[in-house]
């Protein structure tokens, strides 16, 4: 290592040199080129070594170090050169950071915020849990700051919905303003004092209903939402902020936000210049008037520093399939009278696809239910059908990357076009498990078998790997132990209670799994090469690990607790030893 002095005595006669030979860069070429420049230059890399680094890059799938400049990696190696008793004092096993492909930041921050209502079991438990967050949290349930709560589920409510007067606990909660999102946060639950504010009687809304007093589901939410206060740009900070510490305690250095309206792009445009970032985004827009064309109110980004991204759209076809809101080809076989919601036409929807295509953005169609998954190919098909004359639709597909999000049941005749096409499904490895329990209800033996929660049937699509977080837990390693095993990361079980894998002819392997939560979304976000891998030029994220991912016995999967996060070349969380604070 060169002396302090000898480094301060060449910086300064470099620096000398720029000045006085600034325009005569022949002059400067000699210096520039001179070994102790280019060992000038090195310095300022920093090299990191671990037991072993898995890269996910084909030219070296295993290695052993990194160097890192300007927020990127430089060079991956094999350390050749260290003697046995250095290679032995180190620790930790790297993989590439991971992204979570499909997921809602700012909601996540929020519900960070709010009463936590997954897992009650009955009426009396969720009213426990209400009773008990109030009491910590003053300024909850006034006009300014509704009581904010997600996770309920009619099913554990004997089945029936719940009503505005369930939520007059003992006469507490008779004044406040609640508001509490169903599991799949779509269908909320408002107090009677939040109806009073509405008008009377309620309007018809299009692919919405209001199956009890008190309960909105899908586009009938809008009526409710017109009311509910906008929170503080305060807030909103703080709610990204505490998402992000979340979220890299879990190793993910990247997501996919499925949603963002255009004031929330631009609140995050602005904070992705700071220090406080620590999650790149790339950011799904989604208009103030679900299913609409609002190319005026959005721009594309792309910010110098990778934080943040933007150059894709959401639409909806239709709800989700706990209420019975999934768009069905067929009736549901619970409830014989219902094919589910689509909350727009099938014209629109084109209509909407084609016209924010030919604007130069990728579509992502919200599909959950068969028709719902039809109507979007359709729609994707037909723009891709005038985006490039003279070209077939896969290789235009592959300039425009078009999504279904969720592809969660999808006919075995529109997998097929699927494929052909080469439209890429974003898949929650976690719903299949979480929903095991009633699907094969919903949908039949049949449908389930043929076209539920497909993940090894799509593999050649490179399929990307979500969690729709807060909907799931948004650690990655319980999705990639849903996806592997296909049975319940909490429980370790599957549907029968038994663990050979609910439906386990589509599980994947342990490298598909990865792939799901690194090269895909980085692929499905035009940032192959950047994002997703170990390699020269990519972004510098990667993640520390106490083990090897490939050692592990699969029930480990589910329990893996990360040692450190990286972005962008920084440590942006550390684990705390059993001897050390947390802070």
């Amino acid at each position: 290592m060169p002396s302090l002095g000898w480094l301060i005595t060449l910086s300064t006669f470099i620096l000398l040199g720029s000045v006085v030979y600034q325009n005569q860069q022949k002059l400067l070429e000699p210096i520039t080129s001179s070994l102790a420049f280019k060992v000038l230059l090195q310095l300022f890399e920093e090299t990191h070594c671990y037991v072993t680094v898995r890269t996910n890059s084909a030219d070296l799938p295993h290695a052993e170090c990194f160097s890192v400049a300007n927020g990127k990696f430089k060079r991956v190696f094999l350390d050749e050169t260290s003697m046995d008793i250095v290679k032995e004092r180190r620790k930790g096993h790297v993989i590439p950071g991971l992204w979570d492909g499909h997921g809602h930041l700012s909601q996540f921050g929020e519900s960070l915020d709010s009463v936590d209502l997954f897992g009650t079991k009955s009426m009396d438990e969720m009213k426990q849990r209400l009773v008990k967050y109030k009491a910590g949290h003053e300024d909850a349930g006034t006009s300014e700051q509704w009581l904010r709560g997600v996770g309920w589920d009619q099913a554990n409510f004997k089945g029936k919905w719940p009503v505005a007067k369930d939520l007059d606990i003992d006469g507490q909660f008779k004044d406040l303003y609640v508001m509490l999102d169903r599991v799949d946060v779509h269908c909320i639950w408002v107090s009677e004092k939040v109806l009073s504010l509405l008008p009377n009687p309620l309007p018809e809304i299009a692919g919405g209903e209001v199956p009890a007093k008190g309960v909105f589901c899908d586009n009938a939410m809008d009526i409710v939402m017109k009311y509910y206060p906008k929170p503080s740009k305060e807030r909103r900070t703080q709610w990204i902020q505490d998402a992000m510490f979340e979220l890299n305690k879990l190793g993910i250095v990247g997501m996919h936000d499925a949603g963002v309206f255009p004031s929330e792009l631009k609140l995050y445009e602005e904070l992705s210049t700071s220090d406080a970032w620590t999650v790149r985004v790339y950011a799904m827009a989604e208009c103030e008037t679900r299913n609409t064309f609002c190319a005026e109110d959005v721009t594309k980004i792309s910010t110098p520093n990778g934080n943040f991204h933007m150059q894709s759209v959401k639409l909806f076809a239709d709800g989700a399939l706990g209420s019975w809101g999934s768009a069905m080809l067929e009736p549901y076989s619970d409830k014989k009278s219902s094919s589910g919601t689509l909350l727009v036409n099938a014209t629109t929807l084109s209509k909407i696809t084609h016209e924010w295509a030919h604007a130069g953005y990728q579509v992502n169609i919200h599909a959950i239910g068969d028709l719902a998954a039809r109507l979007a190919i359709n729609a994707f098909e037909e723009a891709l059908k005038t985006l490039c004359p003279g070209s077939t639709l896969r290789e235009c597909q592959a300039k425009y990357r078009f999504r279904i999000e969720h592809a969660q049941i999808i006919h075995p005749d529109d997998q097929q076009r699927m494929n052909e096409i080469g439209i890429i499904p974003s898949i929650q490895p976690t719903h299949a498990t979480s929903d095991m329990h009633y699907a094969e209800t919903k949908l039949g033996k049949r449908r389930t078998s043929e076209e539920a929660y497909r993940m090894r049937s799509l593999l050649p699509l490179k399929p990307v790997f979500g969690s729709d977080f807060p909907v799931e837990p948004a650690d990655v390693f319980q999705g990639i132990y849903a996806a592997v095993t296909r049975r319940s990361p909490k429980t370790g079980l599957d549907a029968d209670g038994q663990t050979k894998g609910w439906y386990d002819d589509e599980t994947v392997t342990l490298e598909d799994a990865l792939e799901g939560f690194t090269v895909n979304p980085a692929y499905a976000a035009f940032l192959e090469g950047k994002a997703g891998v170990i390699e020269a030029g990519a972004y510098a994220d990667w993640i520390v690990l106490e083990e090897p991912l490939e050692t592990l016995d699969t029930e480990s999967l589910r329990n893996i607790k990360v040692k450190e996060t990286w972005v962008g070349g920084k440590m942006v969380y550390r684990a705390a030893s059993p001897m050390e604070a947390p802070w």
